[in-house]
């Protein structure tokens, strides 16, 4: 998502595209709506603020921050962990520090399981994997695992038949041929190793086990499930969400979110057949291929370890960057609090910014406003803050007296904003 090599965005609401609230590591977030809209602030220290709005021309919008800011920032994290934040020159933080200021309240626990993830860019209703070593098919129903031979095959297959049945196929050169036929559904496994899965866009290699699993008992169709261990999944969300070059200890916080909000997932999974998805929906996972050594150590170093509250896995949220202050989320998770973040303001060893999304500035055509609006020329916008930082939602007035309420969270992505954390430069009529 963000200046690094991820996937934007990383822990949003389940009612929008984005749940996470990653990071700005990578450009698939930027197209996701944004905004956590279950999970919004509280408005104890609500305030209003009404513009004057130019009859023509553009407003300017000066913001802050990327993504829902719930959570931690993952800017911030790198700030922490460096010591080179604001001025500079600051005692830097061990993971441990990092996500007790980002989750403040919250306890380390432990936690292991396996997680079944949803495969997004296999669309296709079979399975097809690469002929390697030490192969094998599981049957579900009766949990039997087959050997496949090592007969010049390239590819194997596994394809739904009549009757909730599945084929297992081999191809060698063009053909496809019927090795055998399962009851119910099946999975390919290669004992530990990594499997090469193939799909329209290309191949990708996991680790685990590769199901083709029915949503439904009378469904037709098929996904392609990955289940594996939840550590062995880590390696290939971490480095996803953040540059495994960064320092160890932002590295090791995010290990310990990205973990913490995985088990948070298998609590809450999103369907009966599997547990998460592999975009920014959730957390990207880009299975055995975006693993990186430096990124593997983070999660070998806090192994096992989430973070809980009241007993429970946290709902532990992460963004690209808060802009400097966090946005509070659901009351019942006062972990995600409304509060400064000195951290985010990243600085390189030599003083100058390295964070592009801590301050931002955007021009947005009034007359833009008033297409999206339909309620004709406007002369006012009154803009509801809920943590004085953050737009909650913002009401427009028509100069023949027509008005128009929307969410900032709307706001932002009919604009493509970065974050709800913006104000309209210009001076205020009233504020309250």
């Amino acid at each position: 998502m963000l200046g690094p090599h991820a996937s934007q965005q990383s822990h949003e609401s389940r009612s929008f595209p984005m749940r996470r609230g990653a990071f700005g590591l990578t450009t698939a977030i930027l197209s996701s709506v944004l905004v956590l809209s279950g999970l919004e602030a509280s408005p104890a220290s609500a305030s209003t603020t009404t513009y004057t709005m130019p009859a023509t021309g553009k407003v300017t919008l000066s913001g802050h921050g990327y993504g829902h800011g719930h959570g931690m920032s993952q800017y911030g994290a790198q700030g922490a962990a460096t010591g080179n934040w604001g001025t500079r020159g600051k005692t830097p933080l061990t993971w441990q520090q990092i996500v007790a200021f980002y989750y403040p309240g919250t306890k380390q626990a432990t936690f292991a399981q396996t997680i079944r993830v949803k495969i997004s860019a296999d669309t296709s209703a079979d399975v097809v994997i690469e002929a390697r070593s030490k192969l094998q098919v599981l049957d579900v129903a009766t949990g039997t695992f087959r050997s496949l031979p090592r007969n010049g095959a390239t590819r194997w297959r596994l394809t739904p038949a009549a009757g909730g049945q599945t084929a297992v196929a081999y191809l060698i050169g063009t053909t496809w041929t019927t090795w055998l036929t399962l009851a119910g559904d099946a999975a390919f496994t290669a004992q530990g190793e990594p499997m090469r899965l193939f799909y329209d866009a290309g191949s990708r290699q996991y680790r685990g086990r590769l199901y083709s699993s029915r949503p439904s008992a009378t469904s037709t169709d098929r996904d392609t499930i990955n289940q594996l261990s939840l550590e062995d999944y880590l390696r290939g969300v971490v480095p996803s969400e953040m540059p495994a070059s960064w320092n160890v200890n932002a590295v090791s916080a995010q290990a310990v979110a990205a973990r913490t909000y995985a088990a948070y997932e298998l609590q809450h999974p999103l369907a009966a057949y599997y547990d998460i998805c592999d975009t920014s929906s959730c957390q990207v996972y880009g299975g055995y291929d975006a693993e990186w050594p430096n990124s593997n150590n983070a999660i070998d170093a806090t192994k096992g370890v989430i973070l809980s509250y009241g007993g429970k896995p946290a709902f532990t949220q992460f963004s690209a960057s808060s802009g400097g202050w966090t946005s509070a989320g659901d009351a019942s998770m006062p972990y995600l609090s409304s509060k400064s973040d000195p951290y985010d303001d990243v600085r390189y060893p030599d003083g100058t910014s390295a964070n592009s999304h801590h301050s931002w500035t955007v021009a947005v055509n009034v007359a833009d406003i008033e297409k999206k609006t339909g309620i004709g020329d406007i002369a006012k916008a009154t803009v509801l803050m809920n943590d004085n930082h953050h737009v909650s939602k913002i009401t427009f007035i028509g100069t023949k007296g027509r008005t128009y309420t929307v969410y900032g969270d709307t706001f932002r992505s009919w604009f493509g904003l970065k974050s709800t954390y913006f104000a309209i430069t210009g001076r205020p009529t009233t504020t309250a």
